[in-house]
């Protein structure tokens, strides 16, 4: 797997809280999804976008390079800039359309 396409296997995964009602886009919910929910369900993608990013480091270089916690914060923090897209069209597209 190459570095974009695992960007943009990210950049997908990122998005997903944002686009469908379901929980984990399995999960039926009578009420529809709060905004704690999609955070929470925002927060478990990231560990899964990680373990895909440590094992496609792992097949690629042959192991894995120790980190520190300002690598998670740095890349928690990626994760929320490649999640906007999700977030303005939830929040503001959405919105505009129903007026």
């Amino acid at each position: 797997m190459s570095s974009l396409s695992l960007i943009l296997l990210i950049t997908i995964i990122a998005n997903l809280p944002w686009i469908s009602e379901r929980l984990f886009l399995a999960i039926p919910l009578t009420k529809g999804k709060s905004s704690w929910l999609r955070l929470f369900e925002l927060v478990v993608f990231y560990f899964i976008s990680l373990a895909i990013a440590v094992m496609t480091e792992k097949n690629m270089d042959g192991g894995i390079h120790p980190q520190n916690w300002e690598f998670y914060v740095t890349t928690f923090s990626g994760f929320l800039v490649l999640a906007v897209p999700g977030v303005v069209y939830r929040y503001q597209w959405l919105a505009l359309k129903q007026k």
